[in-house]
């Protein structure tokens, strides 16, 4: 190859390049006589940024004294093992994140004392960069909700109770 075909093919590669840039094109091919060039452009991988909801500050706990009866449906006071028996315990399908609305800013998809149907959308848990709607797996009036919007949940964990 001499010095000067050397350099035409340089120049034609960078050409190319140019039309690449030019065109937003992520790959061109050009075959001309025994010269075939293909120029491609590499992308950094794209951060794929999802919104999901601000955690909101939380005063911090006071000393929990034993709590008396109120009668309202929020403070339903069921210990850990009946939440995990009671049949009307919906419970996470995977580990992640739960978030209680849509999106921040936007009303929950269910408050205490809702009736909800069943497969209706009660909350979403993001898992791996996915928000998976979690439906209910009943009809009923929502008793109790066990988590807090944000909070990270484990496979199996209470997440709302429906009766």
């Amino acid at each position: 190859m001499t010095k000067a075909s050397s350099q035409s093919d340089q120049d034609l590669i960078r050409s190319i390049a140019e039309l690449l840039n030019e065109q937003n094109l992520a790959e061109i091919e050009i075959e001309r006589d025994d010269l075939r060039v293909r120029v491609t452009r590499s992308y950094a991988a794209p951060v794929q940024q999802i919104a999901v909801p601000a955690a909101a500050p939380h005063p911090a706990p006071a000393a929990q004294a034993p709590a008396a009866p109120t009668g309202a449906a929020n403070n339903i006071s069921l210990p850990a093992d009946d939440l995990a028996t009671n049949p009307g315990t919906l419970t996470s399908p995977m580990v992640g994140t739960a978030y209680l609305a849509p999106e921040p800013g936007k009303p929950p998809f269910v408050t205490v004392g809702a009736r909800v149907s069943e497969g209706q959308t009660v909350l979403i848990i993001e898992a791996m960069k996915t928000m998976n709607q979690i439906p209910a797996h009943r009809s009923g009036t929502v008793t109790r909700i066990v988590v807090e919007d944000t909070q990270p949940v484990e496979y199996g964990q209470p997440l709302v109770v429906i009766e």
